[in-house]
């Protein structure tokens, strides 16, 4: 269990920098870069640099407050 462990956390720290490496060379470095260049075909408009986050953002509050109220829900239940 503990090679399986150490797999999935390789895996998920390997996701997590790449998604941090394309991100930050999208919204720093890409800017300063001219854009005919074909490293431009690569990334997503500049707009979405800050609607993709605050979407996520928004997405995962929800969820997490769908959760704590599910979860309150329950516990009250449990109670009565």
């Amino acid at each position: 269990m503990e090679l399986a462990d150490r797999a999935v956390g390789f895996l998920l720290t390997l996701i997590s920098l790449s998604i941090f490496t394309y991100y930050t060379f999208w919204v720093i470095i890409l800017p300063f870069v001219d854009s005919d260049h074909f490293v431009h075909q690569y990334f997503l408009p500049q707009e979405y640099a800050i609607l993709i986050p605050v979407f996520t953002g928004v997405a995962l509050l929800c969820f997490l407050s769908v959760f704590i109220g599910f979860v309150m829900l329950k516990s009250k239940k449990k109670k009565a």
